[in-house]
């Protein structure tokens, strides 16, 4: 609570008598942040007046993905002036750059506080139009991207870079080379600097992301990068473990590729998979968990509890998270192979949306995942067309998905449908299907294929203690818990799990409550 005395100090309200500065006192709240907290989020409506009394903000705003720094917040300066003014949401982040400490009026209380101060909202209306100014001049402004891939449409490792770029939320460019005796792709970074065909941990080093374990032991070493992973990182760091994730590819697991999840609590309006990994991603950086990428575990020592990564690297973990997920099954058609990345895909492989406009597309598969990549392709090519081994949506696919593929006019299902054979050269130009209820076959024109037809776990390389079911995934008799004590398995590697993004996270958060008991248990047992 602030004393009249603080509040009198404050530029703003130094004219204000005393029975405005009490009722400011007994109607505002005193809120402190820690370094990194946010005190207003982009997008808020919520009618609120702010002043910073101490410590400095930091003003950011989401531009191409990116959380850029646009400004900063000062003692005696205020901010919330657009939702207050103008019944308009919030146009920027408001976060603390050190130690903070912030005032909070609500609309209704500031509107009483006038009939004291007149002078307040003649001052906010001038900071409002301030304020537009400013933004107008960051929209204005163009923003250079962090690299340029070079490289041909159709060539496999210009594919596998762009697509680890989309997915770890690095801003790129894209030329298509059309000079193929030339070896691609060819990165030029923003600094003008340049890679030729780099490896993904090659370029991930280049752009500075950590690629290595800073330290030799850790409280909790977490396997995987998908929602469940995410999920304990964000509680493991919040609750004060040393907490280590390592993910082989990019944050986001399978459900980084949606395109959007409709039914995940708390997004009223749905989310893209990517955006909800990008924003665990940040959570858990932002409490401490040390995120490490492009990296794969080997093997695991159960009796040391230690992880041994490739290049000979290893790390030791008091406890184990296995949230490794599941890859995407293949179709057993020996042509797709030779296809893959130049038309043909597994998952929804969002980067390659913005090519695929007036194009004829097919997706392989019924489930959800399916369906929100057929809603998501129907918005920019020319025709969709769900091929189903079943014969219906109903037994595989969600309710609210069915409901949506029936609104769009471009979308097609064929039940009892499989792909035989897929045709094309440098890239996909038609496939081959069959009915099987009638036993015909087809040729169809296709720029595009989408496997999506469920997954498998990889788990051949965990060590035999670690005792799995009949299909590879992990069985947890004691809860969580595997048959090694202090190793936990969430998410979909799970043997019985459920194979949602909202039971991943719950997964992946109750994980680190057994990792407490355990870490517990052993230091009684220590001691004793």
């Amino acid at each position: 609570m602030f004393s009249a005395a603080e509040l009198r100090a404050i530029p703003l309200f130094s004219a204000l008598g005393d029975d405005a500065l009490n009722f400011l006192s007994g109607h505002s709240a005193d809120i402190r942040l820690l370094s990194g907290e946010y005190v207003a989020r982009e997008g808020d409506t919520t009618r609120v007046f702010f002043v910073l009394v101490e410590g400095r903000l930091e003003v950011t705003k989401l531009v191409d993905g990116d959380e850029r720094v646009i400004g900063v917040r000062l003692p005696g300066e205020t901010f919330g002036e657009l939702p207050l003014v103008l019944n308009a949401p919030l146009a920027a982040n408001f976060r603390a750059a050190q130690d903070a400490r912030v005032l909070r009026l609500d609309g209704r209380e500031f509107k009483t506080l006038t009939q004291w101060a007149p002078n307040l909202e003649p001052a906010l209306e001038a900071s409002v139009r301030d304020r537009i100014e400013g933004l107008q001049e960051v929209a204005a402004a163009p923003t250079a991207p962090m690299l340029t891939v070079i490289g041909p449409q159709w060539d496999n490792e210009t594919h596998e870079i762009r697509e680890f770029l989309e997915r770890n939320s690095i801003d790129f460019d894209w030329v298509t080379a059309t000079d193929t005796s030339d070896e691609y792709p060819k990165v030029r970074l923003r600094d003008g600097s340049a890679l030729s065909n780099p490896s993904t941990r090659r370029l991930a080093e280049a752009l500075g992301l950590n690629c290595s374990p800073r330290r030799p032991a850790y409280d909790v070493a977490i396997i995987g990068g998908g929602p469940a992973g995410l999920a304990a990182a964000v509680y493991g760091a919040s609750e004060g473990l040393s907490t280590l994730l390592i993910e082989r590819e990019a944050p986001g697991g399978q459900a980084g590729t949606s395109s959007r999840i409709e039914n995940y609590l708390g997004f009223p309006y749905g989310i893209a998979g990517g955006d909800l990994a990008h924003r665990a991603l940040e959570q858990a950086k932002r409490l401490g968990a040390e995120i490490v990428v492009t990296r794969s575990v080997q093997r695991i020592d159960p009796a040391a509890y230690t992880i041994a990564l490739d290049d000979d690297q290893s790390v030791a973990a008091r406890t184990i998270v296995l949230a490794t997920g599941v890859s995407w099954r293949h179709l057993d058609v020996r042509a797709l192979d030779r296809l893959r990345g130049r038309g043909v895909y597994y998952g929804a492989a969002p980067d390659e949306v913005r090519s695929l406009y007036g194009k004829d597309v097919f997706i392989v598969g019924a489930g959800n995942s399916a369906g929100q990549a057929a809603v998501n392709l129907a918005s920019c090519a020319r025709s969709v067309t769900l091929l189903v081994r079943g014969d219906a949506l109903e037994k595989s696919m969600s309710r609210y998905l069915i409901v949506q593929l029936a609104t769009k006019t471009n979308v097609h299902v064929a039940t009892r449908t499989e792909v035989t054979d897929a045709h094309g050269d440098t890239h996909l130009d038609a496939i081959t299907t069959i009915d099987t209820a009638t036993n015909t076959t087809s040729r169809q024109s296709a720029d595009a294929l989408f496997v999506m037809i469920g997954a498998d776990a990889e788990t051949q390389w965990l060590p035999p203690e670690i005792e799995r079911d009949a299909r590879g995934f992990v069985l947890t008799p004691h809860v969580l818990e595997t048959t090694v004590p202090g190793i936990f398995a969430v998410g979909d590697v799970r043997s019985g799990s459920i194979k949602r993004v909202a039971a991943a996270v719950g997964e992946g958060s109750m994980a680190i409550a057994l990792v407490h008991q355990y870490l517990a248990q052993s230091t009684s047992s220590s001691r004793a």
